[in-house]
């Protein structure tokens, strides 16, 4: 299966460069982004659109298992079903929660934060064949079939979607320090599987400027949403409080922090003990995430924009073939000749389907194809 490509335009690639090679969430620009990209990590709408990309991978693994043979080097493994259902059972339980307003299901042990940690369980062990996977990591490119598969399971994760989980380690230290794991294109290549970047909208408003509540790594967050940590007057630094915004100047990242959790530290590098410690932070609450309270989702199809001019620039000719699972560049009549052949038409951003042809004995089978465009459609 061809990778993942970065939706990112070469605008926007443009823009961040010459703000900062860093990602330095102390420029606005970095600043508005970032709080996007938290806005939409959180969203029912990309937890639904996770739950469905599994579906499409759950349906396609089982009907591997059920209709392929044993063939050796491509044997899947059937108990990896077992976790599956599990996860869709996970989805299912948080969605529905999730769509009331309620985040807990983000907290340890509730349903979206084990949906996650399954998905991360699969993964490392898909297919443990010596010749692709040993020492607990994949460390060359698996079979075709197998990595059509890989790769379904792989496109139900975003980058950085665990950023609305309960921080569970001993140490405690918060999972984004750096904005440059959300907005990096090179952080979103991950060896053998890549994640699509969002399509960033070009203007974005500020980030809301509060003067609190504050609390220090260690408190309970007394509100779930987006937290800034930072530096404030020593002398004001006690207990939860509101300050002028004056007093507050940015330590790191923002985090996406849950209700009734414990706030996390930042991190130092040790150098002598050839690690990091954590490091005690202040966290100012820049916004409350009440959505979704009230039953209803609003409309959030802003968190799924389409790169610009992607829909009306490509001809047939200049688009490269694509392997089922792949998603679909281009919107059009796909074709075929593998396995007696077949013509489909699939809209662009959707994943490129499979092929269900029957055997000598009348059963239908599935067969992961080379799909290649025919003619493109607006």
């Amino acid at each position: 299966m061809v990778p993942l490509k970065h939706t990112m335009s070469t605008k926007g690639c443009t823009t961040l460069q010459a703000v900062s090679k860093s990602f330095e969430v102390q420029h606005e620009a970095i600043r508005r982004q970032v709080f996007w990209l938290l806005q939409r990590l959180t969203s029912w709408s990309l937890w639904k659109a996770k739950q469905q990309a599994f579906k499409i991978f759950a349906d396609a693994y089982e009907l591997a298992i059920k209709t392929d043979p044993a063939n050796g080097a491509e044997e899947l493994d059937a108990n990896h079903l077992t976790v599956t259902y599990e996860i869709l059972a996970c989805y299912d339980k948080g969605l529905a929660e999730l769509g009331k307003g309620h985040r807990f299901v983000w907290r340890a042990g509730q349903p979206l934060q084990r949906a996650v940690r399954q998905t991360n369980v699969l993964g490392d062990h898909f297919y443990r064949n010596p010749k692709y996977w040993e020492h607990e990591s994949q460390f060359a490119p698996y079979p075709e079939k197998v990595n059509a598969l890989y790769q379904l399971m792989r496109a139900s994760q975003f980058q950085m979607d665990y950023a609305p989980l309960e921080v569970w380690t001993d140490d405690k230290i918060a999972y984004l320090e750096s904005a440059d794991s959300l907005l990096n294109p090179a952080r979103y290549d991950h060896g053998f599987y890549e994640l699509a970047y969002p399509t960033i909208p070009e203007v974005l408003p500020p980030v809301p400027e509060t003067s609190g509540p504050v609390i220090q790594s260690g408190q309970a967050v007394p509100y779930g949403g987006i937290w800034e940590p930072v530096m404030i007057e020593r002398s004001r630094a006690l207990g939860v409080f509101s300050t002028g915004p004056k007093l507050f100047e940015n330590e790191g990242c923002f985090n996406y922090l849950i209700a009734d959790t414990e706030a996390p530290n930042l991190s130092d590098v040790d150098d002598n003990a050839f690690g990091i410690t954590p490091r005690p932070t202040h966290w100012r609450l820049l916004w409350e995430d009440t959505r979704y309270k009230d039953g209803a989702i609003p409309d959030e199809t802003q968190y799924f924009l389409k790169p610009l001019g992607s829909a009306h620039t490509i001809e047939p000719n200049a688009v490269d073939p694509v392997h089922t699972g792949a998603i679909c560049p281009a919107s059009g009549e796909w074709r075929t000749d593998e396995h007696g052949g077949s013509t489909v038409r699939v809209m662009a951003g959707d994943r490129m389907p499979d092929l269900l042809v029957k055997d000598s004995l009348g059963e239908r089978k599935v067969h992961w194809v080379r799909w290649r465009l025919e003619r493109r459609i607006d």
